[in-house]
């Protein structure tokens, strides 16, 4: 045990002297804030109080505001006009006095003089289609905004109010104290836009060949904004990208549309046997039994009747809805009508879809059953789906509200379908359906923080794909084993992430300021939080906590603050390294592989140990020796076969340390090797490496992100192994955005040129 004194010592004596100098050298250099990529999130984080706790759940004085609805619209399908009135009902929770409330008119983003068009950039091409041309230069601006035509108090007086682009403020008669409820009407009508021509998340698709609309109906009344602890009001003006921030309520609705549209949306339907006819009625109680196909409920051929009549009549659909956050509606005479029930949490809930001719068969075939397998993928990763149905309408745009969303995905007029078409219409329908859980319950805020829905939503819609490939192999075309999922999978961002950096933002950015949308907002979070479920975390880990943050924050409106701590507080992993690196920069991950160096035991000494030797005074006998293959001393050194007979101290060390029956056991490594890391990019990840040996065997080690704790460009590892190394692959699987794999191997492996590759392809021809 004396030659373990002696290296305390030497280490004692080491460190002192370290600390002396630097101590004398901290005189005559500058000092340095701390840019440790593992440092503590404080700075950017929210201080924890009151209403939002430090673990990342609401807090004991947490409030949040409540809006209830009263509402009658009709469309006029000649004028393709909704008109409307409205009573809201705003319930003050807050500690706050509120002297005035704000209201959101989206519409208003289309009115002619919306501030829309000024923000964006534009410019001349030297060439562009005619088409393009036309509808830059020449087309009049469609007039869409909201004409407010009252707002009045439940007593029929004026309220007075100013409306500033997509949002009006209302003054109060009297201040709203806590707990104070206060009632107002507004009634209004709008142009509805055609939004295939001109764009939207909502309005109307003309089918000029049968001289027939179907309407996708969102936004069409003016909303109640939220008030919070985080900024107060979020007035924030709308101009087309950022979506929504809106508080929870009941809803009540009477929609008048032509006699026979059929109609549904958000809510139960309250008089069903008013507006369904026998035949309807009869399917729909067969549908709530059917839990493994979809019944028709209106078929094809009196769509296809519907569309030739064209009432002139009247009918009134009545929804009610609790406790949701927005209100949506399809109304049309072309559409098809299917549901079956799902089984969730142990209750029935009708998956629903809305379509027309055009989209079958593909429609009829597959959006019914993606609408069921999303409610049971996502309940399965967040909490029982909440409501009694969900529903699927086919339109050209993809968009979400509660229990409604408008998909696409269309055949060509002969019904014919490509995979592209299939897969994007599947994947469609889980995304917007999934939006149900991310922000119509789970409710973020869309306008300030859009990763926060779409992200989170992308990641789940991955999860949910590959579920439904398991669960519907018959939807995977020949040569998929699994559903092809487009995001999620880490080595479809890489192109993104090893872009121009000029051109890429950070993740936690307004997504308004955002470049590169999709892939800012949906891509990058989904491939952030896959990446933390498969190779961080562990699904395990993930998944309590993800369940975690989903149950603290439903029916609540939580912040990125709230997310991030709670995935850390059920999960005890720190990961602010981790939102640093992914959501508040622009860094990309390459591990790079910089050297390997073999060495073996020698009993030769060399001149290191020499000199460590009369530094410290210790016998030259005392040390092991290692020699580097391929130096100068390596030919002349001799080699032992095993460190154990090295030197005697090493043998003196093992007969002391290790008993007996240890000692049968003991490892008898013939290689060393040094390999260092080095991180030309900027992201901190874990190096996952592969180790391949001379006998075929292979080994895969996960060293974690802290390696670069210390150093955050280059870090070593010393390894000892009973069988020689061949080769090394960082990310072998190819799971951590690695932008660079050219520098994840040794021995580095031969890349050949576009050009080389070129010419094999042309022999192999």
């Amino acid at each position: 045990m004396k030659t373990i004194k002696y290296f305390l010592l030497a280490f004692v004596f080491v460190s002192v002297n370290a600390f002396a100098q630097d101590q004398e050298q901290s005189k005559r250099r500058p000092g340095h804030t701390n840019q440790n990529k593992f440092k503590q999130l404080y700075d950017e984080f929210a201080t924890p109080n009151m209403f939002r706790t430090g673990s990342g759940a609401p807090g004991p004085a947490y409030y949040q505001q409540q809006a209830d609805y009263k509402m009658n619209v009709e469309i006029d399908d000649e004028k393709a006009r909704l008109s409307g009135d409205e009573t809201i009902t705003y319930t003050n929770n807050s500690p706050d006095q509120l002297t005035y409330l704000w209201v959101q008119l989206d519409q208003n983003m289309r009115a002619r003089d919306s501030k829309t068009p000024l923000i964006q950039g534009s410019r001349i091409t030297p060439a562009t289609t005619a088409g393009n041309f036309a509808n830059t230069f020449f087309k009049e601006r469609f007039d869409g905004g909201f004409n407010v035509l009252e707002v009045k108090d439940t007593n029929g007086k004026n309220l007075p109010h100013i409306i500033n682009g997509t949002m009006m403020r209302i003054e109060l008669p009297k201040a709203m104290n806590t707990g104070d409820k206060f009632s107002f009407s507004i009634k209004w009508w709008y142009n509805i836009n055609d939004h295939v021509k001109d764009g939207g998340r909502s309005g109307y698709e003309y089918f000029e060949e049968d001289d027939n609309r179907i309407y996708a109906m969102a936004q069409f009344y003016p909303r109640m904004a939220v008030y919070n602890d985080v900024e107060g009001w979020q007035n924030s003006q709308f101009f087309g990208r950022d979506e929504f921030a809106l508080p929870f309520g009941d809803f009540e609705v009477n929609i008048t549309v032509p006699a026979d549209h059929i109609v549904d949306g958000t809510g139960r339907l309250t008089n069903r046997e008013e507006v369904f006819t026998k035949d309807m009625m009869e399917r729909y109680r067969k549908a709530k039994k059917s839990y493994d196909k979809p019944v028709i409920i209106v078929t094809q051929k009196e769509a296809e009747a519907a569309e030739k009549k064209k009432s002139k009549k009247k009918k009134t659909w009545k929804l009610k809805a609790e406790n949701v956050r927005d209100f949506g509606f399809a109304s049309s005479r072309k559409f098809i009508w299917d549901m079956m029930a799902v089984k969730v949490g142990g209750k029935d809930v009708m998956a629903v879809s809305l379509y027309s001719k055009e989209g079958n068969p593909l429609w009829e075939q597959w959006s019914t059953n993606a609408v069921a397998s999303t409610l049971k993928s996502y309940s399965r990763m967040t909490f029982d789906y909440p409501y009694h149905k969900a529903i699927s309408v086919h339109v050209p745009m993809g968009m979400e509200y509660p229990m409604i969303c408008f998909n696409f995905g269309r055949p060509d007029k002969n019904g014919n379908y490509s995979d592209r078409t299939k897969y994007g219409m599947i994947s469609v329908i889980i995304h917007e359906v999934g939006h149900n859980f991310f922000p119509m319950i789970v409710n973020s805020d869309e306008r300030q923080w859009t990763w926060m829905d779409e992200g989170l939503n992308t990641f789940l819609q991955y999860v949910a794909e590959q579920d439904f490939g398991e669960w519907y192999p018959d939807a995977l075309s020949e040569g998929h084993e699994s559903y092809p999922s487009r995001r999620g999978p880490a080595k479809n961002i890489i192109p993104y992430m090893g872009g121009n950096q000029d051109f890429i933002a950070p993740i936690m950015t307004k997504g308004l300021n955002t470049y590169q949308f999709g892939n800012n907002a949906y891509g990058k979070p989904a491939t952030a939080l896959n990446i933390l479920r498969e190779t961080i975390m562990g699904r395990e880990l993930f998944d309590y906590s993800f369940r975690e943050y989903a149950n603290r924050w439903k029916f609540k409106h939580p912040t990125p603050e709230d997310f991030f701590r709670t995935m850390e507080d059920a999960s005890a992993v720190d990961l602010d390294w981790y939102w640093r690196g992914w959501f508040y920069t622009t860094d990309y991950v390459d591990i790079a592989i910089k050297d390997v160096k073999k060495y073996y035991v020698s009993s030769k000494p060399n001149e290191y140990g020499k000199n460590i030797a009369q530094r410290f005074n210790r016998d030259i006998k005392d040390f092991v020796f290692l020699v580097e293959e391929g130096s100068e001393d390596f030919e002349e050194s001799l080699r032992n076969t095993s460190p154990s007979n090295a030197s005697s101290t090493l043998k003196e060390y093992i007969a002391d340390n290790f008993t007996k029956e240890e000692r049968k056991n003991i490892k008898n490594p013939k290689y060393f090797y040094n390999i260092t890391f080095e991180k030309p990019g900027g992201l901190v990840m874990p190096i996952i490496v592969e180790y391949k040996y001379a006998d075929g065997t292979s080994k895969t080690e996960t060293y974690p992100a802290q390696i670069w704790r210390l150093n955050d460009n280059v870090t070593s590892k010393s390894i000892a192994s009973e069988k020689e190394i061949v080769s090394i692959t960082v990310d072998p699987k190819l799971e951590t955005a690695d932008v660079d794999t050219e520098n994840n191997s040794w021995p580095k492996k031969e890349t050949k040129s576009d050009f080389d590759k070129f010419k094999e392809k042309v022999k192999g021809k």
